[in-house]
């Protein structure tokens, strides 16, 4: 967001009076720089850049970099829940108990609770939502806790189309800016990083074996396509993996491709018909809010459990991680007090792009973790220390053919492997 906030604020689109024609000019900017940026993600997945980058990273190193995929994230969790907790709290505790407490409950063998806790979780809180809400009970309240607590805002649902297709396009040509471009190119490189971390999680939430390198170069790959297609049919911001969804992984226990391939197509399905979009957007964010207080936990925690595989008895290894750990939280900090106190990033020259690129990447935590961690455990006696890194257990992954079980978790549907070998 930090470089799509910028083209918004950009002083050539600023100076068009017409806001629609305003709109329509920001929407091409920014598709410009995404179709431009997505060319990071499609040459270092596909050239399998990213695969040789990939040979540099240990368990110790991506141990703080997955763990603050999901820390990283805290500020999305129990302080959003904080502006309406009497809709937060509930809906946190009963997730828990529908997931954990309860998740051996069966009905015909299949632990029904365990499988469908978010789905019972948030209808049963969002009709209790919309019962304070009809009920009059956010009347005359604070717009703040209006915002957050109501199931009614802006009439979204009444205003909504039924059917509207969505086109690439469909705001016009895109218009094509040098510095729009690197801007978002920061952003295109975070994603890379914290995707990265995102893919190790989820395999180990999986039961999976980690990516090897080539696998991990190709899910670039193909996430640079699916922004690519962001930036064709304007949708505002690119693709990146869902953090939330590698939690819900490990809380529903279903790593099935399958069910991936049918989200999607409810995805696209959906997306066809606003009312039913306007639906789901209507749940108040505060519901999800609580259910990231979980998942966005156990993301994390997947990162901690790489440590098993290290010698945490070494001083080596204890530095490299509470340094990494620590600046991963710090700096974005920083970066994010100072911009709401000065309303700019700590990055402020006249060079509008290299500031968005800077406060871009030292925004992410992931990122910071990766830069530091990286570079401490393959620069601080990384010739002597290979066991205490963890690489005899990392390095049989490295290759597709280095594990048999590969083949079944890694080979693409559809016969695809013909057009990506495996290597």
């Amino acid at each position: 967001m930090v470089p799509v906030i910028s083209i918004i604020h950009d002083s050539s689109l600023r100076r068009i009076e017409d806001p629609h024609l305003r709109f329509l000019s920001t929407m091409r900017a920014v598709q410009g720089a995404l179709i431009v940026a997505s060319s990071i993600q499609i040459i270092l997945g596909y050239s399998q850049m990213w695969a040789i980058c990939s040979r540099f990273f240990s368990p110790l190193g991506m141990a703080p970099v997955i763990a603050l995929v999901g820390f990283g994230l805290f500020d999305r969790g129990f302080p959003v829940v904080g502006r309406c907790v009497e809709i937060g709290l509930p809906m946190f505790i009963l997730f828990i108990i529908f997931s954990q407490y309860l998740k051996n409950f069966q009905t015909k063998g299949l632990p029904i609770l365990e499988r469908f806790a978010l789905l019972i979780s948030v209808t049963v809180i969002w009709a209790y939502a919309h019962l304070l809400t009809a009920s009059g009970a956010y009347k005359h309240r604070p717009v703040l806790t209006e915002v957050n607590c109501r199931t009614d805002r802006a009439n979204l649902i009444s205003s909504a189309p039924w059917i509207k297709i969505p086109y690439p396009l469909q705001w016009g040509a895109p218009t094509f800016n040098a510095g729009h471009a690197f801007g978002m190119m920061a952003a295109v490189l975070v994603s890379l990083v914290e995707s990265t971390g995102a893919y190790k999680a989820a395999s180990r939430l999986a039961s999976a074996t980690p990516p090897p390198a080539h696998v991990l170069s190709r899910g670039i790959g193909w996430q640079g396509i699916g922004i690519l297609l962001s930036g064709m049919f304007g949708t505002l911001t690119g693709s990146t993996v869902s953090v939330e969804n590698i939690g819900l992984l490990g809380s529903t226990r279903v790593g099935s491709r399958r069910v991936v391939q049918i989200s999607a197509g409810f995805m696209i399905f959906f997306s066809m018909l606003g009312k039913f979009g306007a639906l789901f957007a209507s749940i108040p964010f505060t519901i999800f809010a609580a259910v990231y207080c979980v998942l966005f936990g156990l993301v994390a925690s997947v990162g901690l459990s790489f440590l098993q595989f290290t010698n945490m008895n070494s001083m080596r290894n204890l530095f490299i991680t509470g340094v990494s750990l620590f600046m991963g939280l710090s700096v974005p900090e920083y970066f994010r007090e100072y911009t709401a106190k000065a309303l700019h990033g700590p990055a402020h020259t006249s060079a509008g792009w290299f500031n968005d690129f800077l406060n871009t990447i030292f925004f992410s935590s992931p990122t910071v973790a990766l830069i530091v961690a990286v570079f401490l455990d393959n620069t601080l006696d990384y010739k002597d220390s290979a066991r205490d890194r963890g690489m005899p257990w990392w390095a049989k992954f490295q290759t597709f053919k280095g594990d048999s079980r590969n083949e079944e978790f890694y080979t693409l549907p559809f016969n695809l492997n013909r057009f990506f070998p495996p290597s």
